[in-house]
């Protein structure tokens, strides 16, 4: 495109309103500075950045829908559930069957809607400790991926407010290790006070050399062991996503276009520069019937597809594996085995306890005026139980040091402040896939393997776009793992020792109640063990001259000119947190790297 176009292009954009388009046709234009793939985390967070630059135009395609389309389940903190699997709003992917879960598959949801999966999870919010981010920095020999340079991107995310209730969050939380003037809103519980909760706490007490109580369950610098208080990207009783934070508020901008129902098919050879093929081109198609439009970018493609996404486009545009590619007759520009591999991700085992209390969200969930009176409540006060988030506590523990495990496995942690798993303690029956009970009340303790060592893969199973690609996450087929996995099981049992349970606790459900020795506790983690849906690394980072790994320190796709990614996908290892904090600080970053590449 030459000079005089582009001047002429930009001054056009001057002229125009940012839209929210449904059609190619209503694109006033097919050429910006950056093209956008992925509406999601990650993608939003960097086209509300670049576009505080009036004179940088980007087009941002989405694949899904709109998220208005889907209110109000999709503001309601403790319907989020409720949004995936087997709905518009989600891929609908399958993984493959699990030999760690003795050959089962599952669904494994993503949002396939404005904001991604930040419209769709379930909003758990935290930073990981900064052993996370050393570690990162230390892999790809880039200290600005170290905590130090990295908190500021945490403050520059997050706005803690008020929870919904109001209520008095002294000694709930440590103020300096949060933002308050980001764009994503995040509060403690809005529903304090559950039966739960007090429970929770006086364990922190009389078993507190094993599970000592943390003011900050938040991360960084001053770790993340212990048990505290659960943030959620909650405010004011709603949801806080990528979109509602980032995108809506940015639409008015002139330079920004977004198009929804355009899923990407691929990224388009547009030539050489430097030796190297360039990718700034972007074909998309509403369905695989409809025609296939292109748009090009002259500064960078920015692939923002997650996890899964992005690793699929890499691949059906010749950036891969060559072997592979060549035999599903994919074009190769770039012969690169680490796409699509390194796959990571938190398995989870529910471990579900019945209880007295009738304090629980059980009845809220199979009671159809219960809930309709809560929906009402919420609609006009945005208060009550369905402000609530997963959990209102939370727990990230180690193994003990001596731990029978390290005589044969190096300690996989990212350090000796960093945890080997979590515990989610929920208000409610929280088993993926199976409807809570008739009768009953219950207490959810899922545990997350937070340190894994198991790794999987991605890979195409045809040419087609449409077609999914074989999602093998292979987790819980380690030493490590199950190890893990089985000793944060019998952490639950020690945990639920301490006299505050004595009237609380029924006693364990399900294939729970007769796994007592660590073969049947192995088993019946293997049989009932799910993902939290947290999975990171397919088009992973690493060192710049590095012959592996996908992307630079800087995010760049190695061995193509015109391409970055910025999304989960790039994050090598597993943080001690759910996952949607450290996306948005990686886009922060990546925000302002793409700035100064200008």
């Amino acid at each position: 495109m030459s000079g005089l176009a582009l001047v002429f292009c930009s001054t056009l954009w001057l002229l125009s309103t940012a839209k929210l388009f449904t059609d190619f046709s209503e694109l006033s234009y097919h050429t910006y500075d950056y093209v956008v793939v992925g509406a999601g985390t990650a993608g939003n967070v960097i086209a509300a950045r670049l576009t505080e630059d009036s004179a940088i135009s980007v087009l941002v395609l989405e694949a899904g829908v709109a998220d208005n389309d889907i209110l109000p389940a999709q503001r309601i903190p403790l319907l989020g559930a409720t949004l995936t699997p087997n709905t518009i709003y989600d891929w609908n992917y399958t993984v493959v069957p699990q030999p760690g879960f003795n050959g089962r598959d599952f669904p494994y949801p993503r949002g396939r809607v404005l904001g991604g999966s930040s419209t769709v999870n379930y909003m758990g919010y935290s930073h990981g400790s900064s052993e996370d981010w050393d570690r990162y920095a230390a892999l790809t020999g880039d200290d600005g991926w170290k905590w130090d340079n990295m908190e500021k991107y945490a403050r520059k995310n997050e706005k803690l407010v008020a929870p919904a209730d109001g209520h008095n969050t002294t000694g709930q939380f440590d103020p300096t290790q949060h933002g308050f003037q980001g764009p994503l809103l995040t509060s403690l519980t809005g529903n304090d006070g559950i039966p739960l909760d007090e429970h929770v706490l006086a364990t922190t007490q009389e078993l507190a050399s094993e599970f000592p109580f943390r003011l900050d369950m938040t991360g960084g610098s001053q770790g993340v062991l212990g048990i505290g208080s659960f943030v959620s990207s909650i405010g004011n009783g709603e949801r806080s996503s990528s979109a509602t934070a980032y995108l809506h508020p940015s639409l008015d901008r002139p330079n920004l276009d977004v198009l929804i129902n355009a899923q990407v098919t691929k990224l388009v050879n547009t030539g050489v520069s430097d030796g190297l093929p360039s990718f700034h081109g972007v074909q998309f198609a509403v369905s695989e019937d409809s025609p296939v439009q292109t748009v090009y970018a002259t500064k960078e493609v920015i692939l923002s597809a997650g996890t899964i996404g992005t690793p699929t486009i890499l691949l059906l545009s010749g950036i891969g594996n060559a072997t592979e590619l060549e035999a599903l007759d994919i074009p190769v520009y770039v012969d690169n085995p680490s796409v699509g591999s390194n796959m990571t991700d938190h398995a989870l085992v529910a471990n579900v306890y019945e209880v007295t209390s009738s304090g629980t969200y059980d009845d809220l969930l199979r009671n159809s005026t219960l809930m309709a009176a809560a929906k009402a409540q919420w609609q006009t006060t945005r208060t009550g139980p369905l402000t609530a988030g997963v959990g209102n506590h939370v727990g990230y523990l180690r193994l003990p040091d001596d731990s029978a495990i390290f005589e044969t496995v190096p300690d996989p942690s990212a350090g000796p402040q960093s945890s080997h798993f979590e515990i989610l303690m929920a208000n409610l029956w929280l088993v993926h896939g199976v409807s809570v009970p008739s009768t009953g009340y219950f207490t959810s303790f899922s545990t997350i393997v937070i340190s894994p060592t198991s790794r999987g893969d991605l890979k195409l199973t045809s040419a087609n776009p449409f077609t999914h690609p074989s999602i093998n996450p292979n987790s819980l087929t380690t030493e490590f793992d199950i190890f893990a996995m089985v000793e944060s099981v019998k952490t639950v049992k020690r945990f639920l020792t301490a006299s505050t349970w004595d009237d609380y606790i029924v006693g364990p459900v399900r294939d729970l109640a007769n796994a007592t020795t660590d073969a049947e506790i192995e088993q019946f983690a293997r049989n009932n063990a799910q993902s939290i849906l947290h999975m990171l690394g397919t088009a992973s980072m690493s060192p710049a001259d590095a012959d592996w790994g996908v992307v630079g320190p800087d995010l760049k796709v190695k061995g193509a000119e015109g391409l970055r990614v910025v999304d989960g996908s790039v994050i090598p290892f597993m943080p001690n947190c759910h996952t949607q904090g450290p996306i948005y600080m990686v886009a922060e970053r990546a925000a302002d790297l793409i700035k100064q590449s200008q």
